[in-house]
């Protein structure tokens, strides 16, 4: 069996905290891991790490490679970590299809292989539960069916596309599963009422299980732009991408098989599409509060209390959400969640850079923070891991100093080399070539002041680079 993780989605819907630039997948919102860390580590109870196949997009590689790497199984793999980079947003019926012929043709697989397709953001626990769940469903997939995972309602939920399963099991015993009648998509609240009452609707999990040539059949019959693809090489596959219809699998294939089945999957599932879901999955104290970084709760109940550097006081709050971050915060009364799509739109349209940037932005080579910045400058804190640089580049409109705060910096000024160690600063005058490194093993720390007359991260001439940007 091979998996391919859905890794390229940027959503909003945790902002401030999940950003363009760093959405939730690589956020620690459960633990000390990411929920694509999560997600990974839960496959590998069942299939070897050269099985899984996270499919993102170039601006998420390196998150994706840097979050694999970090987990034992793949930091000890000899080859690299199979990740395909999709060339545009398209949704998931083409990323699905680009998925599969990567499978053929750069893992050899045959027709027949199992293919497991799931988001990279869920929380699903037990994990062992899951896994038997996960064995039944590739015995069924081998035999043709298109397996889909249902869960079982814990009530009328507004925000989930719903799966309505025949009456009568296929296979019934512990583990039954059933024929699908239909897909519905998010209904009002009496509609969804009604779907509980009547008990044979589960939520769309948005996880598939198929045989290649399953959903291959049903992608060139329901779909012939996308399933032409087939016909092409990966790479010309690849090329061609951006050209193909933007839809869903729901409405690709899901909703017009004719051999889909849905396994009601019997455990704990969440997709951490809201706060109020994550409120839900996190550990509360005796107040019913979930409490996050620096927190002082007075006479506060039920609530959800998340910060990343201030400290948060509440007195006499009940049923409310309190995000922090460093340049934005967000208050609003649980149940009311879904409405943080209303803020980041308009934030959008107003052009305002919190929708996509955090203060702290990631990068391969390691990471930076804006401290404060004006119309001509920029004053930043860098942070550039062992055996790391950055590209060798020049700035058009601005000068930048660098003052070292720990370990040791090797530094190119236009033709010359020169080691700067801590308390020590070197200049970097307008228009000339230069690069920071750090040679050694512990994390390098600097402050750069930047002055000019435009200070914007696009006044950037890369002339060479090791991460290919």
């Amino acid at each position: 069996m091979k998996v391919l993780v859905l890794a390229g989605g940027s959503g909003t819907r945790l902002w401030p905290l999940s950003r363009k630039n760093l959405p939730k997948q690589f956020l620690r919102l459960y633990g000390d891991k990411s929920l694509l860390q999560l997600t990974v580590e839960r496959l590998l109870n069942t299939v070897s790490p050269e099985d899984i196949v996270v499919m993102t997009n170039s601006d998420y590689r390196f998150h994706v490679k840097s979050n694999l790497e970090a987990l034992p199984a793949f930091g000890n793999m000899q080859t690299a970590a199979h990740i395909i980079l999709e060339p545009a947003g398209r949704n998931t019926a083409p990323a699905i299809a680009l998925g599969i012929q990567y499978c053929l043709e750069k893992l050899g697989c045959k027709d027949d292989e199992v293919v497991f397709v799931c988001p990279s953001d869920h929380i699903i626990k037990p994990a062992e539960k899951f896994i038997q769940y996960l064995r039944q469903s590739e015995e069924i997939a081998q035999k043709g069916p298109i397996v889909t995972f249902g869960i079982r309602p814990l009530g009328p939920e507004t925000g989930y596309g719903y799966i309505k399963a025949c009456p009568e099991p296929l296979q019934s015993g512990p583990n039954p599963f059933y024929k699908v009648e239909r897909f519905v998509e998010k209904p009002d609240r009496e509609t969804a009422e009604g779907y509980i009452s009547e008990g044979n609707y589960f939520w769309n999990s948005g996880m598939f299980m198929f045989r290649i040539d399953s959903m291959r059949e049903d992608l060139i019959l329901h779909e012939p732009v996308i399933g032409g693809m087939f016909k092409k090489g990966f790479e010309e596959f690849t090329s061609g991408f951006a050209a193909l219809p933007d839809i869903s699998i729901d409405y690709a294939v899901m909703e017009k098989s004719q051999k889909t089945v849905t396994v009601p999957l019997d455990l704990y599932w969440n997709d951490i599409g809201s706060w109020d879901s994550l409120y839900d999955v996190l550990e509360k104290d005796g107040d019913g509060n979930v409490k996050v970084g620096e927190v002082r709760a007075v006479d506060t109940k039920d609530t959800l209390i998340l910060g990343e550097g201030r400290l948060i006081s509440t007195i006499g709050l009940e049923n409310c959400l309190i995000i922090e971050t460093g340049d934005a915060v967000l208050v609003a009364k649980r149940g009311e969640a879904r409405k943080v799509k209303d803020i980041v739109q308009g934030l959008r349209a107003e052009g305002r850079k919190e929708v996509t940037e955090h203060v702290t932005t990631y990068r391969p080579w390691g990471n930076y923070t804006v401290l404060e910045e004006d119309a001509r400058y920029k004053i930043k804190s860098i942070v550039v891991s062992p055996l790391e640089k950055l590209s060798l580049q020049m700035h058009y409109h601005r000068s930048e100093h660098w003052v070292v705060v720990k370990g040791t910096a090797k530094v190119t000024v236009g033709d010359k080399e020169i080691f700067v160690h801590e308390n020590e600063s070197v200049y970097v005058p307008k228009s000339t070539m230069h690069r920071l490194e750090n040679p050694g093993k512990v994390p390098l720390e600097i402050i750069e002041v930047q002055n000019g007359e435009y200070v914007g991260e696009d006044d950037i001439v890369r002339l060479e680079d090791v991460y290919g940007r």
